[in-house]
């Protein structure tokens, strides 16, 4: 079967390797759809943590189910999604529930090859049901679900001041999720074309270009003097981690779902005369998947919105250096597979 292989930072090869063979506990699914993550831009930039070359990359996957084993409700033939990330069931973290940041934890098109391949096996214990979502939105379901987990972590009481830094697709669906929650949504970033897509597609009236000095000003401007009660870091930047908790409310919640290679440092006395709470959130859980697709059905999301270029798998090589040049105004890239 055809794959698409990172070799190193910078270039991709399209090769042919075996199909993957059925195995006890295990599904196999035809991947139909693939979105492009930043994790996977990063890859191709050489700035991924927890990473080795080459690697078959995709982790935002959809597709139809081929066969399986163990998997009571599930048919041949059906659209699915799945959890991309390979939990050991057993270690502190599996037992608490919290199986998204497993002590063993395999992410799918980080620590063991992806999905950018004709056919992906799977344990079939991680499969979802598409309850009538198509292949594109069973794609955007596992990156909306990382928004929905860091709104889950910051317990967004309604009326908040919630500040997202990163006008990415991760933090155009933490947007989303505070919304949902009731949030005063504040959105920042670099690029002004994705703060007029929050303006403009998501209806974000509060919007600070991260470029401009009078940051703070305009922070204590829309929040009355108080700042923020939430800050959430989905830029995976150094410099924006750092500069976060600046904008923080005393007694505020800092979440970083954004991840870069290097060490954070802050300001002890700042830290502690807030009484700041600071918090990583990592990958999603079943739940978020759930609670995703409950409100991809109901319309009460549309993260198609975010989908700026649709490519052909054949065509997806040669794309990443455009789609990682701020001035495509690339928001989320969707690869669509025959």
């Amino acid at each position: 079967m055809n794959a698409l292989v990172c070799t190193e930072p910078g270039n991709f090869e399209y090769t042919e390797i075996a199909e993957p063979s059925m195995k006890a506990g295990h599904a196999i699914v035809r991947i139909r759809s693939i979105g492009i993550c930043g994790t996977d831009l990063h890859a191709f930039e050489g700035t991924q943590p927890f990473f080795n070359y080459p690697r078959i990359l995709g982790h935002e996957l959809s597709g139809e189910l081929i066969d399986f084993d163990d998997a009571p409700g599930f048919q041949r033939g059906e659209k699915v999604t799945f959890l991309p990330y390979i939990n050991c069931g057993d270690c502190i973290a599996c037992r608490a529930g919290k199986t998204n940041c497993c002590v063993n934890l395999l992410v799918c098109g980080v620590h063991i090859d992806g999905g950018m391949v004709d056919y992906y096996s799977i344990p079939s214990r991680l499969l979802v049901h598409s309850y009538g979502l198509d292949l594109t939105d069973l794609a955007l379901v596992e990156p909306m679900a990382i928004g929905a987990h860091g709104i889950s972590r910051a317990d967004i009481k309604p009326g908040e001041f919630v500040l997202v830094i990163g006008a990415g697709p991760i933090g155009l669906a933490t947007m989303e999720f505070a919304r949902l929650k009731g949030a005063e949504i504040i959105a920042m970033d670099l690029n002004t074309h994705r703060l007029a897509f929050c303006k403009n597609s998501l209806g974000i009236s509060n919007i600070i270009d991260a470029g401009k000095s009078d940051i703070t000003e305009r922070l204590s401007y829309i929040t009355k003097g108080e700042m923020p009660t939430v800050v959430i870091d989905a830029t995976g930047n150094r410099k924006a981690i750092h500069n976060g908790l600046n904008f923080l409310a005393h007694g505020g919640r800092y979440i970083l779902i954004g991840l870069q290679k290097e060490e954070i440092m802050f300001s002890h006395p700042e830290f502690h005369r807030k009484e700041t709470t600071l918090m990583s959130s990592r990958n999603a859980t079943r739940h978020d998947f759930e609670y995703v697709i409950q409100n991809m059905v109901s319309r009460k999301i549309n993260p198609r919105s975010f989908i700026t270029n649709h490519v052909k798998f054949k065509d997806a090589a040669a794309g990443f250096s455009d789609w990682t040049d701020p001035l495509n105004h690339v928001i989320k890239v969707v690869v669509e597979k025959d």
